[in-house]
């Protein structure tokens, strides 16, 4: 198998397509699309986003410390998509893309009713990385969509139907392909 050599870049996809809201102490919110986020830790719940310093969001998030991450769905591609491209400086996003604003139960920064799953975070550090700063969270709390809890009490995500970003571009999450362990399992005999 032929490969080329390319310069260093970020080809780690995909990646989630969430919209995180952030609040300012005066009570200004703001929504803005973030791709460069994940997991950092199970125990505690820790996550990161990555943030350039002009995002207007980016500031209040500095200052007060918190933020939501609110997952994103096919049906929300146009919102997550538009919410990217364009600033809160200029307009209110939550209006132009009918975003409804929930009250979160830790922090001021409101939840997003659309989203499937809301992450209420604290930022523990930040860290300058070049063109973005990394904001490493505590997961406060986690809001989850009852219509989209199966029948054993778990999260069905083919259900909510997740929007990932790959190289500029938006896409859903297909099938199942296994669970955790599934290589391992042993095969029931009954």
């Amino acid at each position: 198998m032929a490969k080329e050599i390319w310069k260093p870049g970020n080809m780690l996809y995909p990646l989630p397509a969430v919209l995180v809201t952030a609040a300012d102490k005066k009570g200004n919110n703001n929504v803005f699309t973030v791709a460069w986020t994940g997991t950092v830790c199970s125990d505690p719940a820790m996550v990161y986003i990555s943030v350039r310093p002009s995002r207007y969001s980016y500031n209040m998030i500095k200052e007060t410390g918190e933020f939501v991450i609110n997952l994103t769905t096919e049906k929300l591609a146009k919102a997550t998509d538009y919410c990217g491209v364009r600033s809160g400086r200029d307009e209110n996003k939550f209006e132009t893309m009918k975003l409804t604003m929930e009250r979160a139960k830790y922090v001021k920064a409101p939840l997003l009713k659309e989203s499937p799953v809301n992450l209420e975070c604290e930022v523990v550090s930040m860290t300058r990385l070049g063109t973005h700063d990394m904001f490493l969270a505590k997961v406060l709390c986690v809001h989850a969509d009852k219509k989209y809890i199966n029948d054993k009490g778990t999260f069905d995500l083919e259900k909510a139907r997740p929007l990932v970003y790959s190289h500029g571009k938006y896409y859903n999450i297909g099938k199942k392909l296994g669970k955790f362990g599934f290589t391992v399992k042993k095969k029931n005999t009954k």
